[in-house]
């Protein structure tokens, strides 16, 4: 073999493994707040699901309960829902809320407490970015919140 294919040949083997370790970069959590990072970074080969919009169901007794208990049915649907599909809570990067007041105002902190029945726990450290958005009405009469979630994992 000619020395420039010599060459050639170790270039294309250096450059292969330069690729490789690319790939095994890992997703990136930024500047951790209480509830949410204010970054997170999601390298290329990164596997992603997106779950659409979804609000709390309806109790047995036809209400639908307070901020605090439609954020965990929330949240605990899109748990099975991932769970379901070999994902996992610590694999949500990022969660779009939008809220309507209730009768007594927009309660925030009935949100933060029932989301952080699942992040930033003991069984889920990790923590997503985070929006929380107050809006005039929700499709659905009776939810306070409908969230959104999108997730990322390496493979």
């Amino acid at each position: 073999m000619s020395f420039y294919k010599q060459v050639a040949c170790i270039a294309i083997i250096l450059c292969g493994n330069f690729f490789v370790n690319i790939s095994a970069q890992e997703i990136t959590r930024n500047n951790e707040g209480t509830y949410f990072y204010t970054s997170i970074t999601i390298p290329p080969g990164a596997e992603t699901m997106y779950l659409s919009g979804s609000g709390a169901q309806a109790l047995d007794d036809g209400s639908w309960g307070d901020m605090r208990q439609q954020t965990i049915d929330t949240f605990s649907r899109f748990k099975q829902t991932l769970e379901d599909q070999g994902w996992s809570m610590g694999d949500i990067v990022q969660v779009r809320a939008f809220a309507v007041a209730g009768d007594g105002g927009l309660d925030f902190a009935g949100f933060n407490a029932g989301y952080s029945e699942f992040f930033g726990t003991a069984a889920n450290p990790n923590k997503p970015v985070r929006s929380f958005v107050e809006i005039k009405d929700l499709v659905v009469d009776g939810w306070l919140v409908e969230i959104e979630i999108r997730a990322a994992r390496m493979p």
